[in-house]
């Protein structure tokens, strides 16, 4: 039961009839009372009455007989308190699988746009927030009843490519393998041959004149246009490069909790053959612009610093493809084929202008229709303790696998070092940058994963103790006790508004604020030690203090151990 919504909707005629229209009651919690209502502060001034006597019109005319009773507080404040009547009922039917949230009206079909890393290279600490929050968007929506469609848009084509292929050939081209960790000095030491920072090679020597980089250069250019043209041995070692890649990101996905699977990979390359009908149907639409020998759309809105039109540029003056196409083939395919009506993307902050100019100009050309939304769900960057990019002391990119291996480390298990991670993510606001601070993610105490994992071992340990133990009809006899099945009934809401704003840390702080309840009613309140009615009523508030924050933990991806 959502109490906030029941509330609201008792006070809405009230408010109604008084103002002469309708307003919104900002039904909230409050230390001062169960709920609380502000509304009439505001209506006041609109109506240039005093504020303590509107409040205390509508306090007269709401309906709220059995629900509530409601005082006027202050200036103008609503308190409202629950019979305690509506609580024991509301917390005694939270005994579904869903905690009694239904599934949402009106499902929409939604792709969810993350991780999204370059291939043959391996994860860093700098794919983690992508993947962490747009892993728990897709749970929580898809357990609210959407269709879902995860899709990791990796970097899998490019220039780069020939680069690496042509270093493969190199080594034994078909004969040479490598593991994704050989992968990642393998890419190293192309870009430096690329770069001529190698010494000649055997093959390279024997083009008199030409440097070892110059060389490999042009060979690396020549290997890009046989990747492009479908030349089968170049096609041969790129899918090798991209297959080895998208297993050990599988592997780092499955330590991490995350649901992507093989299935969800769908790189730029999927997008290549769609490019040149992309340009045609934006030309045709009379918004292409050559601009310095590329093509251009040039969206109204937007400038460079030098407050000149700011171009997106399909393509580019060499005639090639950049990211900025495969983006809106990527958004046209979306919609039109996969039949999306809504689209997130979950890519860092900087991304912003980028995002903003790929979906005006995707409304330019009718591919997003009435109807059907893009939204860019950005994030803040994760820093080290000196507030600058989380780095290696050595200044390197930190690896994903040394992370989560350092985490299991000092946590007791992986699924306590995982989840402080993820948890630490999760629980600030996704738009704000935070510290990574092993201490504090691992603390036992304070708003952290382990914490709440600790909770809910207590109440496991409880039940463990308590053998065979008939849970009962709640009663409330202690504040502890009624302060603990108000947090319960706040899941609904919390776990709406996680998702309707998609903003995971509401529902985070929302578990937090249910385990310190706990805390104080376990603190308070004896369960084992009571007896009858009692004991029953008090495991009944511990296992769906149990219930409730397994289900919560696992719709932002934190697993749960039974003891810590």
């Amino acid at each position: 039961m959502n109490l906030e919504a029941l509330l609201a909707d008792r006070l809405t005629a009230a408010f109604a009839a008084v103002a002469g229209e309708t307003v919104d009651p900002v039904v909230r919690q409050s230390q001062h009372a169960d709920f609380q209502s502000g509304a009439a502060l505001a209506l006041a001034r609109r109506l240039g009455r005093p504020p303590r006597e509107v409040a205390t019109e509508v306090a007269g005319r709401a309906d709220l007989a059995g629900v509530a009773a409601v005082e006027v507080s202050g200036p103008g404040f609503l308190n409202l308190t629950v019979d305690d009547a509506v609580l024991t009922a509301a917390v005694d039917a939270l005994d579904d699988d869903r905690l009694g949230v239904a599934p949402v009206a009106a499902p929409e079909r939604i792709v969810i746009d993350y991780s999204g890393p370059n291939a043959a290279k391996e994860l860093q600490v700098g794919h983690l927030r992508s993947t962490i929050i747009g892993d728990a968007l897709a749970r929580l929506l898809a357990w609210l009843g959407h269709d879902v469609l995860r899709r990791n848009h990796l970097g899998d084509w490019g220039t780069q490519f020939g680069m690496l292929i042509e270093h493969m050939i190199d080594l034994g081209g078909t004969d040479a393998e490598h593991s994704l960790g050989d992968l990642t000095d393998f890419y190293r030491a192309a870009r430096r041959k690329f770069d001529g920072d190698t010494e000649p090679s055997v093959r390279s020597r024997a083009v008199a004149g030409r440097s070892d980089g110059e060389d490999f250069k042009r060979r690396a250019r020549l290997r890009v246009v046989a990747l492009q043209s479908g030349d089968e041995l170049t096609r041969t070692l790129w899918r090798r490069l991209i297959e080895q890649t998208e297993r050990t990101f599988l592997d780092a996905y499955g330590r991490l909790g995350v649901t992507l699977t093989m299935d969800d990979f769908v790189g730029e390359s999927f997008y290549q053959d769609q490019l040149a009908s992309v340009l045609a149907e934006l030309d045709a639409k009379g918004l292409l612009v050559a601009s310095e020998g590329a093509l251009c759309v040039f969206p109204d809105g937007f400038a460079g610093r030098d407050g000149e039109p700011l171009p997106l540029i399909v393509r580019k003056s060499d005639g090639g493809f950049g990211y900025a196409a495969t983006d809106l083939a990527a958004l046209r395919h979306r919609v039109r084929e996969l039949g999306a009506t809504r689209l997130l993307y979950v890519v860092g902050a900087p991304q912003r202008t980028h995002f903003r100019m790929v979906f005006e100009v995707g409304r330019l050309a009718g591919w997003l229709p009435d109807g059907v939304t893009a939204e860019h769900i950005e994030f803040g960057s994760i820093l080290g303790a000196d507030g600058k990019m989380f780095k290696t002391r050595s200044g390197d990119n930190v690896r994903l696998a040394d992370l989560l291996d350092e985490a299991c480390v000092r946590a007791t298990s992986p699924a306590v070092g995982v989840g402080a991670i993820k948890y630490a993510d999760l629980s600030g606001d996704r738009r704000s940058d935070y510290v990574f601070d092993w201490d504090r993610m691992l603390a036992a105490t304070g708003n952290t994963g382990p914490y709440l994992q600790y909770a809910y071992a207590r109440i496991r340990s409880i039940f463990r103790q308590a053998g065979p133990a008939a849970t009962g009809p709640v009663v409330l006899g202690h504040p502890a006790e009624r302060r603990l099945a108000l947090a319960l009934l706040g899941f609904e809401p919390a776990v709406t508004a996680a998702a309707g704003l998609r903003e995971p840390h509401r529902l985070a702080s929302y578990l937090h604020d249910l385990a310190v309840a706990f805390t104080g009613f376990y603190e308070t309140c004896p369960v084992l030690r009571a007896a009858g009615q009692t004991r029953a009523s008090r495991l009944t508030l511990a296992d769906r203090t149990a219930r409730t924050l397994a289900l919560g933990l696992s719709l932002l991806g934190i697993d749960l151990p039974d003891e810590m």
